[in-house]
């Protein structure tokens, strides 16, 4: 059985999280072209997305955009040298893990019911 070390499960999700974020880039600009060409529009958007089957949507594109950005900070201050050794390195990796599930988590809930 092959077993991944948590610093790269960390970087593969830190690849796998660009990727996402690319692959939605596109879909952007479509709707916001068609939440502006009419109010029915906006409103037909704005009911789907508070249906409960964009509550798994909402979460991926939170959690890409959350754990690319952790990672990405952890990645440069390791590259400066900071947290480099291996018992805070695999700390960080799984801080960045947990922080990014976390905060999606978080930020989804607070959406919904606010």
């Amino acid at each position: 059985a092959i077993r991944f070390p948590v610093g790269a499960i960390a970087s593969i999700g830190h690849r796998l999280s660009g990727l996402l974020m690319v692959a939605i880039l596109p879909l952007l600009p479509a709707l916001l072209a068609s939440s502006l060409r009419s109010e029915r529009e906006y409103q037909a958007l704005l009911e789907g997305w508070a249906s409960p089957w964009a509550l798994p949507v909402e979460f991926l594109v939170l959690w890409a955009f959350l754990h690319h950005l952790l990672a990405g900070i952890r990645h440069l201050l390791m590259d400066v040298g900071i947290g480099a050794g291996l018992a805070s390195a695999r700390l960080s990796a799984r801080t960045v893990i947990a922080a990014a599930f976390i905060a999606a988590l978080a930020l989804v809930a607070w959406s919904r019911w606010t």
